[in-house]
């Protein structure tokens, strides 16, 4: 038989396999008993184990990206979160800290208001309740303006005070306004009485030994002075009304060339940290008015005409 003859190709059956019917007939009944036995008998749960740990570290690779990406919007989120509760931390407690500073203040102010009010209790002057809105602008006085004037019947020399003792004397009145001249300025004076050894003395500013500090002159060098000596007010000058405190004896210079002695005394008052203050009626508006004098009628001699 010539070689050419002969027929190489498979039969029909083996090169074209099983048809796609018998296939797909084939796995269905496969999945379904596999479905089945997995089911009632967990069969395949083995298998799903041994892929799934097969498996895994291709997972865990896969899942690096997102997790990182996550992660760190996750990182920048809550640092952005964080700092701005920060700031807003910062903000509350600035605020709490102002609201700590003020009830402070407040609980200082309502102290020396309540001694305020228990000294305008204890003295028997008309005392009118005024504010300090500030310091005069002259820097060789010790002034302060206070808002009270003339429209609340505030009068040209009227005491003022604090709760502690007097802090000086109304030299100028405006309408809204008045100048208090504190006791510590050069050119005011007030008389003192000092509480231990009832000497009388006139307390100056002083501008010698030290700003705020007073200085009594014309004090004799033997005077009964000692460090410490209460000093009070008089009431001899008809504007001060007597027993308010002006200040303590600081210091005693008895000096043999003088008859006079150097005595300088520390205001009791709050000079630069009083607020609230009392300004008093003065005391020459409530004395009784001198007694006149009686014209002295001319005598005729005797003999003398009519």
């Amino acid at each position: 038989m010539p070689l050419g003859t002969l027929d190489g190709t498979p039969p029909p059956f083996f090169r074209q396999g099983p048809s796609a019917l018998s296939k797909l007939v084939f796995f269905s009944a496969l999945a379904l008993l596999l479905m089945v036995a997995d089911l009632r008998f967990h069969v395949i749960q083995p298998l799903r184990s041994v892929i799934a740990t097969a498996l895994y570290p291709v997972q865990w690779l896969a899942l690096r990206p997102i997790v990182w990406g996550q992660g760190g919007s996750r990182y920048f989120e809550s640092l952005t979160q964080s700092q701005t509760r920060e700031a807003a931390a910062q903000y509350q407690l600035g605020l709490q800290s102002q609201r700590a500073q003020q009830v402070e203040q407040l609980t200082l102010e309502n102290i020396r208001l309540r001694e305020l009010l228990a000294m305008r209790e204890r003295i028997n002057t008309p005392a009118l309740a005024a504010q300090v809105l500030y310091d005069a602008a002259d820097p060789y006085t010790r002034k302060v303006i206070i808002d009270k004037g003339s429209l609340q019947a505030v009068a040209a020399g009227a005491p003022v005070l604090d709760e502690t003792g007097i802090l000086g004397q109304v030299t100028r009145v405006y309408p809204m306004v008045s100048e208090v001249t504190l006791i510590t300025d050069p050119n005011q004076a007030i008389p003192v009485l000092n509480v231990r050894t009832g000497a009388r003395g006139l307390a100056f500013g002083n501008t010698t030994y030290s700003s705020g500090t007073l200085e009594l002159r014309y004090m004799d060098a033997n005077v009964d002075m000692a460090a410490g000596d209460l000093l009070t007010t008089s009431g001899v000058d008809g504007i001060y009304p007597p027993g308010l405190q002006v200040g303590r004896v600081l210091k005693i210079e008895r000096r043999a060339d003088s008859v006079f002695a150097r005595i300088t005394a520390q205001p009791i008052a709050r000079l630069d940290g009083s607020l609230h203050v009392l300004v008093l009626q003065p005391l020459v508006e409530r004395m009784p008015d001198r007694p006149a004098v009686p014209a002295e009628t001319g005598r005729t001699s005797k003999g003398s005409p009519p």
